[in-house]
């Protein structure tokens, strides 16, 4: 425990002791919106699946979309494990440029959470490691090379009812999660960003729930002195497909 203070700790303080010598914070609005899909296989086994698109607001520019898969396996009640792929396809990251070509990243993940119910409120600890194939370009064009990067997430989340009745709720979540990137592609970001997001949640039944959220970006860029300090607001359509018991037996 003493070890997931001290990252939260580095993850929160850290970008903004460091944003004290920067040259150069570029502040930035911007929407998320996102459709997840949970499938489940059987009563351990689950697919999910996402697509994410993200714009800038000042001005209106398209930032990245995102295509993501990963199955997930409950090992214990208060154990998930997870594996996927996802595909970054990124226009820009500054709204008022607009090149000729976007960059790709191809990423693979793995995590595990730890989930733990204290009273009504659920608390899940996610550490997760990522592979990222990151395709290189010049001011013109893509170079026919990619970067290669690790980079280490833990999030801190927890959810909870505010309202309840029959098959409706409305879920509060609050989370914090600090990255690291490591590799030689990374010498001078190692500390990546921290998010915090904070969120309500309205499930008009079980399988399907609208979920509006703000989140508080503040990243280091590849040059290791600059920064982007980002609000976001992200909008989450939540759709679980329901199945028949008979086809969610313990496997």
């Amino acid at each position: 425990m003493k070890v997931l203070r001290l990252l939260l700790f580095l993850g929160f303080v850290s970008p903004f002791l460091s944003a004290q010598n920067s040259k150069k914070t570029d502040q930035q609005t911007l929407t998320w919106i996102r459709y997840y899909n949970i499938l489940p296989i059987t009563q351990n086994w689950a697919i999910h699946s996402e697509i994410d698109n993200r714009s800038f607001l000042n001005p209106v520019h398209e930032n990245l979309f995102v295509l993501r898969i990963q199955g997930r396996y409950r090992v214990l009640k208060n154990i998930d494990l997870g594996a996927g792929f996802a595909y970054f396809n990124v226009n820009t990251q500054d709204p008022k440029a607009d090149p000729d070509y976007s960059i790709p990243e191809y990423r693979i993940q793995q995590d595990v959470t730890f989930i733990n119910y204290i009273a009504k409120i659920t608390f899940h600890n996610r550490f997760q490691l990522e592979e990222r194939f990151i395709q290189k370009a010049n001011k013109t064009a893509l170079l026919d090379e990619f970067s290669f990067a690790y980079r280490f997430r833990y999030r801190l989340q927890s959810t909870f009812d505010l309202w309840k009745k029959e098959r409706r709720s409305i879920k509060a979540t609050i989370s914090d999660e600090v990255m690291f990137n490591f590799g030689k592609d990374n010498k001078k970001n190692i500390f990546d960003q921290n998010r915090f997001y904070t969120a309500l949640r309205y499930h008009f039944n079980p399988d399907i729930g609208l979920e509006l959220g703000y989140l508080k970006s503040f990243q280091r860029r590849s040059s290791g002195i600059d920064f982007y300090d980002r609000d976001i607001i992200r909008l989450t359509l939540y759709h679980r497909i329901k199945r028949s018991p008979k086809n969610l037996e313990k496997k």
